[in-house]
């Protein structure tokens, strides 16, 4: 997964904001001379402003202007976008040159770069940092490791650049220190403090006196439950979690963590989320509307069950289902936990459940119950593809390395829901299959997943 760190640093606010510039300045480039232009001149025009953006886009890449790392430095950043533009212009005047067939208003074209060159320029010195932290509405919460005075000069760089935390406070690195500073707690209690606090990261200090193999222990712990850890030091010996070296000032930075960083597939998953759910309701609200005219005249109680499930790294959401069991389902639970089929008792499993109403069965063994999800994923919630999302009473049993298959955002379906989950006896195997799928993620595993959800909804046993 090493090489989905790629777009770890990569602001993709900034290069959108940056591509609908070029766009505005096209436009207004071409209500300046719409009189005289002729529809192949405003084609021809378009394509080589596109063939500019590109160029500046991919310029300013190299420059690293778009690194969430680089220093905000208004005359660097401004010397930098003057440079890719320049390179673009070259590069965009020669092929007009020299490809003759292209139909090119050049008075428009030299209008379009004039007003591009003034609006990015503008949007270095006003608006591209205001709308970068506008727009970063998905800040990690973060413990600082390490006594605050050591963060100083490190939060000084960080503050620089274009990176976005929510600092929830400090932890020490062993109780003795907390009588100095007003601390959250220590390390001897990570796990709990991690659980407690919903934390996305950590950033470590590690100080000289303290020995590489006890922050390694600390770092396994997170590690172990899918937290990203960022080791501001010089080395560390790398064991089971992904990595990658990048730097704040002149401090370097060991990453290591166990799901993926990249912004823009983060971004392209949500989009598609967000137009999965979309579909879903609009495609399947027919069978919603019968399903809740069903469930209505079957038994007593609401149509919709709601709960509250475990999502990211501990973060509670309220779920929504078609209620498939009588209204006293919650109450009977602990008097079947007995015969519960999967060991552990971490997740609650029974092939001829006596909560389960008539009407409820069918709509379990098609699935039809999950279709509410589709609202949660709507709304960010949940996701299409990810990982079953747990109770309450069932996170309470995990274990260290159990907490890592909630390290992602919950899904409606998953590896293991397509993988023959109705012969699965241990928990341990569920875990194994969704800490698989946070290992390998990648768009193209999602819409595989998909498809074979689709085909497994067909096949006899596949749900329960």
């Amino acid at each position: 997964m090493n090489k989905t760190n790629i777009g770890a640093n990569t602001n993709i606010i900034q290069i959108l904001l940056d591509i609908l510039i070029i766009l505005i300045s096209f436009g207004i480039s071409v209500l300046f001379k719409r009189t005289v232009l002729l529809d192949n001149q405003i084609f021809g025009t378009f394509v080589l402003s596109c063939i500019f953006a590109l160029i500046y886009i991919l310029s300013n890449k190299e420059e690293n202007v778009y690194d969430v790392t680089l220093f905000y430095y208004l005359d660097r950043i401004h010397r930098k976008i003057t440079k890719s533009f320049f390179v673009a212009a070259i590069s965009t005047s020669a092929i007009l040159y020299y490809i003759v067939s292209l139909e090119v208003h050049k008075d428009t074209f030299i209008i379009f770069m004039i007003i591009s060159y003034v609006l990015l320029c503008v949007n270095v010195f006003f608006f591209r940092k205001f709308l970068d932290a506008e727009f970063s509405k998905k800040i990690p919460r973060t413990f600082l490791i390490g006594k605050p005075g050591s963060y100083n000069k490190f939060n000084y760089f960080l503050k620089k650049t274009s990176i976005r935390i929510e600092i929830i406070g400090y932890v020490a690195f062993n109780k003795e220190e907390m009588l100095e500073d007003n601390y959250l707690g220590s390390v001897e209690d990570l796990e709990e403090l991690i659980k407690k606090h919903n934390i996305d990261q950590i950033y470590v200090m590690q100080k000289s006196e303290v020995p590489l193999p006890e922050v390694q222990k600390y770092i396994d712990i997170c590690v172990d439950m899918g937290v990203t850890v960022r080791l501001v030091i010089d080395f560390y010996k790398r064991r089971r979690a992904n990595s990658y070296v990048s730097t704040v000032g002149t401090y370097p930075v060991v990453t290591y963590h166990t799901i993926s960083l990249n912004n823009y597939e983060q971004i392209i998953k949500r989009i598609i989320d967000f137009i999965g759910g979309l579909v879903g309701i609009v495609l399947f609200s027919p069978i919603m509307l019968i399903t809740a005219i069903f469930i209505k005249l079957d038994s007593p109680g609401p149509v919709v069950f709601k709960q509250i499930r475990v999502g990211q790294n501990g973060r509670r959401f309220r779920i929504y289902k078609f209620r498939s069991m009588y209204i006293d389902a919650e109450e009977r639970k602990k008097e079947l936990m007995a015969q519960n089929e999967i060991e552990g008792g971490q997740m609650f499993k029974m092939k001829d459940d006596p909560r389960i109403t008539k009407v409820g069965k069918f709509i379990r063994k098609t699935s039809i119950d999950e279709l509410p999800q589709f609202f949660n994923v709507f709304q960010g919630t949940m996701s299409l593809v990810g990982t079953r999302p747990p109770t309450l009473d069932e996170v309470e049993k995990y274990q260290r390395t159990q907490w890592r298959r909630i390290s992602i955002k919950p899904g409606i379906t998953g590896l293991w829901q397509v993988s023959g989950r109705s012969s699965i006896k241990t928990f341990e195997e569920v875990v194994l299959l969704d800490t698989e799928y946070i290992d390998n993620w990648n768009l193209l595993l999602d819409v595989k997943i998909i498809l074979k959800t689709v085909v497994v909804l067909f096949q006899k046993g596949s749900a329960y």
